[in-house]
Formats: structure tokens, sequence, C-alpha cells
């Protein structure tokens, strides 16, 4: 069938399995518009274009299939580019869609115009390419779809001139057998199995691309000890005996780390953000699964290197080890000791958020998907809040955004109707993406959002205070945030008391629409 090529466009990504678009239309992204209920598709209408990207960050986490967006040319796509750069340093597939001038070379003035509106886009994703005929629109549409499946999934952007939109043009080549990414087999993970066989201290750290792998069965009766970046908590379930949690970038974790006489790193960067320093602390033979093989090459100059992803290296090395169980000089009375002490540490450094983080997880479901905000109440859960599965608390660890948590867990409760949603955010991140609270009251959401409000950049004062620098600009004027919430029609509550809060969170996991719960240091007195 004939249609205009803006239509076309959602049909073939409802013929790609796409089920859900956020954006906002436009003047010049209209006919992008014209199609998606033709093809069935649901369009969640954000009200700003960073809340789009990040909802579409959030479905892309809970539901594993791409998050897309539909944005207008010029300002439409620069207020995207800060979810697009998240999704890229944070390996989420996320395909944002944008309008564009037909000619920016000849003419100056026209409404949105930028100077290199593609190469903008480029800066903060994987590739960002302009479909100047309809085919050309079709194939990078199927790259790209082919890239989510077979390299490290990460942002794209493709940009349509506003004629080619409006073109009428034959509809879209029907998908081919989705593409599949290279496969280890136990024979290529033999010289691995063959160093853990012979350590006695072996140890994993498994990062955000191992998140899609329960690692306990695996690596448990090997008595493999473990740890994880952020990204990577819940890898290894709740209380297994030799497991180090979320630790990675904790400085004591350097000197579990040397005491390892060797150590398997799967799906993490060993990055700035995932460690805080510039060497792992290894003295013992390393060893680097990941899909990347930049990570691959990178200056922890791992000895043996496999490029795969994580759910693949995960099954060969159960083809080649199942059924093998072993002791090694890890003690489970070792790990808890450090543990213990690190978390002492925690409570130290920020004081007074431990007891709520622990409250809340003591009835927070099992099932329950947490997204969190760049705010200290975050920082402190990652470090001592376990989890019991992965891929279950989504943080902007890479690009380090402020306003990220709202929208994606509107994202993450769009793609798991039925299922418990959480947002935690801080009170300066809050305000840059507040205006979402509307979306989540539209659609009806049961989203408990969680706002820990010190009044103050309160990380940022103390970075300051520690270099001898007199705070300055790290007081803002707040709301009425209760106030405000119930002006968009959310439900508001603010606990006196850590039961309270504990009972406002679960009553919130039971409501008609969204509930803000507005929450202080004062809480833990």
């Amino acid at each position: 069938m004939e249609r205009k090529l803006g239509a076309q466009i959602s049909h073939m990504l409802k013929d790609r399995g796409v089920e859900v678009i956020f954006g906002i239309p436009g003047v010049h992204n209209q006919e992008m518009y014209r199609g998606i209920e033709e093809a069935g598709i649901t369009h969640v209408l954000a009200r700003h274009e960073q809340g789009a990207g990040f909802m579409a960050d959030g479905y892309a986490r809970a539901s594993g299939q791409p998050g897309v967006a539909y944005v207008i040319t010029g300002p439409g796509l620069c207020n995207i580019m800060t979810p697009m750069g998240q999704a890229y340093s944070d390996s989420v597939p996320m395909l944002v869609l944008s309008s564009c001038l037909d000619e920016v070379a000849d003419r100056r003035g026209q409404l949105h115009q930028m100077k290199d509106q593609r190469g903008a886009a480029a800066t903060v994703c994987e590739w960002s390419e302009e479909a100047r005929t309809p085919r050309a629109a079709y194939g990078l549409v199927e790259r790209a779809f082919d890239e989510f499946e077979t390299n490290r999934p990460r942002s794209k952007h493709i940009q349509v001139p506003i004629a080619q939109l409006e073109s009428v043009t034959a509809e879209a080549p029907f998908p081919n057998m989705a593409a599949e990414r290279v496969k280890v087999a136990a024979p290529d993970v033999a010289p691995v199995v063959s160093l853990v066989n012979v350590a006695k201290r072996p140890l994993f750290i498994l990062g955000g691309g191992a998140a899609s792998v329960y690692w306990r069965d695996l690596l448990e009766p090997l008595g493999i000890a473990t740890m994880t970046s952020y990204a990577g908590r819940g890898a290894m379930g709740l209380n297994a005996p030799l497991d180090f949690g979320a630790c990675l970038a904790r400085p004591g974790s350097a000197e579990v780390v040397a005491q390892a006489d060797l150590v398997v790193v799967v799906g993490c960067e060993l990055a700035e953000v995932d460690m805080w320093r510039p060497d792992l602390g290894h003295t013992a033979t390393l060893v680097r699964v990941d899909l990347d093989p930049e990570v691959l090459s990178d200056a922890q100059r791992a000895a043996v290197k496999i490029q795969a992803d994580a759910d693949s290296f995960a099954r060969a090395f159960w083809d080649a080890t199942k059924g093998q169980a072993r002791q090694t000089d890890w003690t489970a009375d070792e790990v808890a000791a450090i543990r213990t002490r690190w978390r002492s540490e925690v409570d130290a450094e920020r004081p007074g958020i431990v007891p709520i983080c622990d409250a809340l997880r003591a009835v927070m479901p099992a099932d329950a998907m947490i997204y969190s905000d760049m705010t200290q109440f975050a920082y402190v859960a990652k470090e001592i809040w376990d989890m019991p599965r992965p891929g279950q608390w989504h943080h902007p660890t890479g690009f380090g955004t402020l306003g990220y948590a709202l929208p994606a867990a509107i994202g993450g409760a769009v793609a798991r109707r039925g299922k418990p949603t959480v947002a935690i955010a801080g009170d300066y991140g809050f305000h840059y993406t507040m205006q979402e609270l509307g979306v989540a009251v539209e659609l009806g959401l049961p989203l408990p959002i969680i706002l820990w409000d010190n009044g103050k950049l309160k990380e940022i004062e103390d970075s300051m205070t520690r270099a001898q620098i007199a705070p300055n600009a790290v007081m803002a004027h707040n709301p009425d945030f209760c106030k405000l919430a119930e002006a968009f029609g959310a439900i508001s509550v603010a606990p006196s008391s850590i039961n309270e809060l504990q009972g406002a969170v679960l009553e919130a996991f039971d409501a008609s629409g969204p509930t803000l719960i507005y929450v202080t240091p004062n809480i833990a007195s």
C-alpha cells in the first residue's frame, strides 16, 4: 500500500515489534504522526522532549526492547540529546527519529533551523544519519534494529527531510529474520575454565552488561567470589555468601581485587564511573568478557579477552562446568566482615540515609523496578541496598544527568503495566522534569515517587567544602512539592516517621495514579 513516508515509517516500526512511541508532535514532524494509530502503536505525549527521551530509555530498560521517540527539527532534537547521551553511555537501545529541514546551506532564518542538526546529534549517540530517500529511511531503520541485536546497544538518530516525510511512497519491505549475535560455546571458554579450576581465590566482577543473567547457580558451586558495579547489582541475588555486593567503586575494593589470584570481568567497562580510580587493582591474571572490542583493549590490559555478550558466555561457562563443585580460599565470614565495614563507611559518609534505605527495602516487592536520580539518597542506596535479581534498579550512571528518575520510571511503568515501579529523586533534580507528573497522571500510573528533599545541592556543597571552597550556588528555593503534585492531579503524602513512609509506599502501589512521597532528613530522627 502506498502512503506518505511519515506513516510508512510507523508501520515499519510496528512490523519490527515497536508497541509504544514517546514524543511530541509539531508542524515539522506531523507526518510521522499520520500512521501511528493506523499502525496500532500507542503514543505517549511527553511534556518536554527531554522527558520523552528518558521515557524511551526507561521503557527500553524495563522491556528489553528498543525505546523509540519522535521529535521535531531543531529544538526538539536538542532537547532530547541529553537522554540520547545517557542511553549511549549506559548501553540502552534507543532510536530517535526527527524531522529536518530540506535545505539549510542556501537559506537562513527558517523555523527550527540549525547549522548542522545531524552533526549535533552525532556527538551524543552511536550514529546520526539523514535519510534523503524512502529507501534510505527504511534501510537506516533496519540497520538500527539489526545493530541493537548484534552490537552493544546504544542510542541512534535518523532524521528525515520534511518533503520526504510528506512524499507518497511504497511501504517498507517486510522484516527478514532478526540478526543474531555471534555466540561462544563451551570450547571457546576453555581457557577461562582452566584458570578457574586452578585458582585458589577466583573473583568475578559483573557489570551492567552481565545484568541479563542470574549468576549464582554458575559461580557459587565453584567457590568464586563476586562483586558488581552499580549497574550489575542483583546479578548474584540476595545473601550469596561470597558476594561482596555493588562495591566496585568503594576504595577498599581495590584491596580485595589485589588478593584474588584470578579476576574475570564480565560486561563491565571498568570506567571512571564504575571504579572512581584509574586502575582495577589486580595483580593476578585478568580476563575480560565484553561485547565491545574497545573495552577489551583498554588500559587494564587483560591477558585473556573474549568478545561475547554475558548471556552467551554464561551459557558456555555453564556447559563447561555444570556438575562441578569445589572450595576455594574465600570464606563467607571474610566477605561478611568486609561488607559490614563498608556499610559503616557509607553510613558515616552520608549520615541518616542508611536506615531509611533499610526500611524501604523491607517493604519493597521483590519484582519492583526502581529508577533513581542523581541524589545522595541514591548514592547510598546503590551501595547498601541489595537487589534480588539483576536489571531491577536503573540509575543514570555514565552521563550522570539530573532529571532522569521520574520520566524513566514512567517509561518503565508503561512497559510493565500491573507490576510495581518506583521513582527516587532529589529535590533539585526533580525540578528538571517534574512537569512529566502530568503524563503519569494522564496515564493513571500507580507510581510511587519518593522525593528526597535536603533543601540544597548537598553533594556539591560537601564537595566544595572538601576542596576548601566556600559553598556557593548550592541553595535553591523549592516549591511546596506536595501542593505541586496535587495541582497536577497526583496524590501526595509527607510521612513523619519511617513506619509511615513504609505504609505510604505500599499504598502508592495500589493507588489510581502517581503518589509523591515527600521525605526529608528529619524523618530518621
